[in-house]
């Protein structure tokens, strides 16, 4: 018997979920001359009177994340019978990251379990695992956690990809799925097309014969950019100020215009993307980069009928979590497209775990093309 505690911190608004669990007896007990006696855990970690401890990046208050992150040892609670031990493997750093403030930072990475719960019943040691949701806090070596917040996944795919799987590939399989019938030759519009969201984009897509229109920033290096997308199979890669050209309409006399939007900027790009949707077409946001508002104008909606849509892949998890089966599907898709060499992971660059200060400097930086990866 075990009992299961939660513990909900509210700092300056942020909300930070702390799982543990005391376990006061043996999953099996036995009988001694006729007395019936239980050990306090089946785990080395539980019998112990001091808790094992890990490293783990945490916040303490509001700021600029390389200043208020400090890496510091932080007691593992006992297993329960239902919990797993896990080694964190790699932790990408995300801009949703660098926008909360958790007890432990990371929202998502990749783990391996190296211990197991007498009550766990899909998960052995050596699994790969990834968060089911957002919070749990990859951001350290360690982590107890409770079987039903993580989902296996194949190991004999690359560590980044699978470090960077659970968050902007599931939402751009999501968006690309949920939204809009697509069939093979059908045009889909993004902006932020180098993000890591926009990268999985182009690359699911071209997977399913789908062409793909990506719009990125100018910047001085847009022509290496360009054949980078262009090379992960976008079909069309454009500045955002050629949206508002008239050569957008020579770019549309050799692709179907689009039945489907997918805005990660926000604001005046938002607005563009909506100009160039086929009648009926979907607009989907799932950003807001540019921090100004989606202004959609009433003749886009009275003279084209689109339609205006938001998406949020944590919340799509918590509606598929009484039912794994959505979820399971799409990752078993991916990992498939990445054993077969058609979905990557996003331009990364590997931080040893202790080096966190860098990592996260590099990933405030405008322009920045490689995602911050800690390694544990």
């Amino acid at each position: 018997m075990w009992l299961p505690f939660h513990i909900v911190c509210l700092r300056s608004q942020a909300v930070c979920r702390i799982r543990f669990a005391a376990a006061l007896f043996k999953c099996s007990r036995h009988k001694d001359n006729g007395n019936v006696t239980a050990n306090v855990s089946l785990f080395s970690h539980s019998a112990g009177l001091k808790a094992q401890p890990c490293k783990a990046l945490l916040f303490r208050k509001h700021g600029n994340p390389s200043q208020v992150v400090q890496l510091e040892d932080v007691d593992l609670p006992p297993m329960g019978a239902k919990d797993v031990l896990v080694k964190m493997l790699a932790a990408p750093i995300n801009p949703s990251d660098i926008n909360m403030i958790q007890a432990v930072g990371g929202n998502e990475g990749v783990a391996q379990v190296v211990e197991v719960g007498c009550q766990v019943k899909f998960l052995k040691t050596g699994d790969w695992v990834i968060p089911k949701d957002a919070g749990l806090g990859t951001w350290r070596t360690e982590a107890v956690l409770a079987e039903d917040d993580v989902i296996s996944l194949s190991n004999d795919i690359p560590l980044l990809s699978a470090a960077t799987l659970g968050v902007n590939p599931c939402t751009a399989f999501r968006m690309l799925s949920d939204f809009e019938d697509l069939k093979p030759g059908d045009s889909v519009i993004q902006n932020a097309a180098n993000s890591g969201v926009g990268q999985a984009v182009i690359q699911i897509a071209a997977a399913r014969g789908i062409n793909t229109i990506n719009i990125v920033r100018d910047r001085p290096e847009f022509t290496q950019l360009s054949d980078r997308l262009k090379a992960m199979g976008g079909t069309h890669v454009i500045k955002e100020e050629a949206l508002r050209r008239p050569e957008m309409k020579e770019l549309f006399k050799t692709c179907p215009k689009p039945k489907l939007a997918l805005n990660g900027v926000g604001g005046k790009s938002a607005t563009e993307l909506l100009r160039h949707l086929q009648f009926g077409g979907s607009m989907v946001t799932y950003g807001g980069m540019a921090k100004q508002p989606v202004t959609v104008p009433v003749s886009a909606l009275i003279f084209k009928n689109v339609k205006v849509r938001g998406f949020w892949v944590t919340q799509w998890k918590r509606d598929h979590s009484s039912d794994g089966r959505a979820f399971r599907a799409m990752l078993d898709e991916l990992c498939h497209l990445i054993q077969q060499g058609k979905l990557t992971a996003p331009a990364c660059t590997e931080v040893g775990f202790r080096n966190y200060n860098k990592a996260l400097d590099t990933a405030m930086l405008p322009f920045t093309s490689a995602k911050q990866v800690l390694i544990m």
